[in-house]
């Protein structure tokens, strides 16, 4: 993880951290079947972090912004509990 100064968006808010993640399937299919089913699962808290998520090639690239350092781990703590648990799915049974 990085932390990165940003310029003010979204009004007063100021997105100081980031990371991002990417996972190789060597699938586009795997890859897009992982990025459906995180997809539906919402930012609890928008207003304090962000996901974009994207496939590409096989890969799926997550990108995270935060206004502070422990919504960040947070939220990227969940999202990796997820997409552990889709990935494993996407093993035992494709």
């Amino acid at each position: 993880m990085a932390a990165v100064e940003s310029a003010l968006t979204d009004g007063q808010i100021k997105w100081e951290f980031s990371c991002d993640l990417e996972v190789d399937y060597e699938s586009e299919d795997h890859a897009s079947i992982v990025y459906a089913a995180l997809a539906v699962d919402k930012e609890l808290q928008p207003d304090k972090v962000k996901r974009h998520m994207l496939v590409s090639n096989g890969k799926l690239s997550v990108h995270f912004e935060a206004i502070e350092a422990r919504f960040l781990r947070a939220s990227f703590s969940a999202f990796v509990d997820v997409l552990t648990l889709a990935t494993k799915t996407i093993e035992e049974f494709c």
